[in-house]
């Protein structure tokens, strides 16, 4: 059996790969793990507490019964904070001082998927060794609370406005004049965003804001653009952002409808910031990903961009270890960390439509500082990713970067979850890029056999 802990906590088809059953379990674990459930039981201490938010999917309904019987029976107070963003989740789990906090939710993914996240104490996920602990400690044996021991229940609703007022003091200025279109995949930040855009000021027209529990990241969304790029358009709107199924990531768009991605918000933000004197070590976080134009925009700007592995879990832990404030991926996971401990759609998006408000420019004008260089992606399937280092790839590499040289880049990255090998390439030109990646990928085919 594989790991459990994927990427982004416990995913899978609901009702099928995550059962109640699980999900009791993995909160019966988590509780012993993070919340040292049954100290109270033997000491008489306070009892730990745990916060739990969902997204809006159907499946969240009974997931989350079971987490929170799961937790309750271990001795631990449960808030439910109902339909919120991760992020949202996870800033509670801090400034209510909770042990942990779960999060329901596939993210980006399709309705019959769903997932389960644990948060730490003060809102970090976890390291890959204390989901270790906790999926060792399923199953085992534990000594159940009874009577006063056992954990309390109560709604928290209302916590929704902490979340926002939070958001709203991290600002500066107002967003009076921006007309903005926000789309919100049907998913969980379908009334907080609507709601802290118009507190900020803007005057906002929402997509994707009418969850049924089935129709979540369904033709809305941040990996579904085009309705939001034909509202925008048609409404002559400023500009429009759309978020994921749990709002931890934001992309944008212009208001000619162009897609302002994940790197291109970091720019105008690393720029803005670093021009206030707020950027921390004049630097930014960025994986192996993000598009070469991006850190030669930085390097124009006199802004030092560090590398970390693919993840958002990745740029934070770098972020930590250096002291730096801004990091964030291509997909539009942005990390504030001055203001957030996790990526967070809606803190992003208000602080890009406070730059463009401050500036008086068009997010059109801010985004085109950086050029993208043409990119192409070829996954190379039914390989042996373990010899992604073979001599006759290091040497097809080699070459490819000397053709290349500074206006272009490889990367060739084996798949975390599939017997696959990665092949990307950038050039100064899409024939270029496209030409040396299909010349690597026959490599590939050929070598990691």
């Amino acid at each position: 059996m594989g790991r459990l802990f994927g990427t982004d906590g416990v995913r899978g088809v609901a009702g099928r790969d995550l059962t109640a059953e699980l999900a009791m379990d993995l909160s019966v674990a988590a509780a012993h793990v993070l919340g040292d459930a049954g100290a109270f039981a033997a000491t008489g201490h306070k009892r730990p507490v745990a916060v739990v938010g969902r997204d809006p999917r159907a499946s969240g309904e009974f997931l989350e019964a079971a987490v929170v019987a799961g937790l309750a029976s271990s001795g631990v107070d449960v808030l439910r904070l109902g339909v919120l963003p991760t992020p949202a989740v996870a800033h509670l789990t801090a400034a209510l001082g909770a042990d942990l906090g779960v999060m329901l939710s596939a993210s980006h993914n399709a309705a019959p998927d769903n997932g389960i996240k644990f948060l730490a104490r003060g809102g970090f996920k976890l390291s890959d060794a204390v989901e270790d602990e906790i999926e060792r400690r399923l199953g085992e044996e534990w000594n159940r609370p009874v009577g006063s021991a056992v954990g309390r229940v109560r709604d928290a609703y209302g916590e929704a406005d902490r979340y926002i007022s939070h958001l709203l003091t991290t600002m500066e200025g107002s967003l009076d004049g921006l007309n903005v279109v926000v789309d919100c995949a049907h998913g969980a930040a379908h009334m907080v965003a609507p709601e802290a855009l118009v507190r900020a000021g803007a005057r906002v027209e929402a997509i994707g804001a009418r969850p049924d529990g089935l129709n979540i990241n369904n033709g809305y969304g941040s990996t579904h653009l085009d309705k939001l790029q034909q509202v925008v358009v048609s409404r002559g709107a400023d500009l429009g952002v759309a978020y994921d199924g749990d709002a931890d990531r934001c992309l944008a768009v212009d208001h000619t409808g162009a897609i302002v991605d994940g790197d291109r918000i970091m720019a105008v933000l690393a720029r803005a910031m670093h021009t206030e004197g707020k950027l921390a070590g004049g630097t930014v976080v960025a994986t192996v990903m993000s598009n070469l134009g991006f850190k030669l925009a930085m390097r124009e700007a006199g802004i030092n961009v560090v590398e970390t592995a693919v993840g958002d879990r990745y740029v934070l832990e770098r972020m930590k270890s250096g002291g730096f404030n801004l990091g964030g991926e291509q997909s539009g996971h942005v990390i504030m960390l001055d203001h957030a401990t996790t990526g967070d759609g809606l803190l992003t998006s208000l602080h890009l439509l406070s730059v463009v408000a401050r500036s008086g420019r068009s997010l059109r004008e801010l985004a085109s500082a950086m050029t993208a260089l043409p990119q192409i992606l070829i996954n190379v399937k039914d390989v042996d990713k373990g010899k992604a280092s073979v001599p006759e790839l290091a040497a097809a590499v080699a070459e490819a970067e000397a053709e290349l040289g500074e206006t272009g880049r490889v990367l060739i990255r084996p798949s975390g979850t599939e017997p696959m090998i990665r092949v990307m390439v950038e050039a100064s030109s899409e024939d270029q890029a496209s030409q040396v990646a299909g010349r690597l990928a026959d490599v590939v085919r050929t070598s990691c056999v």
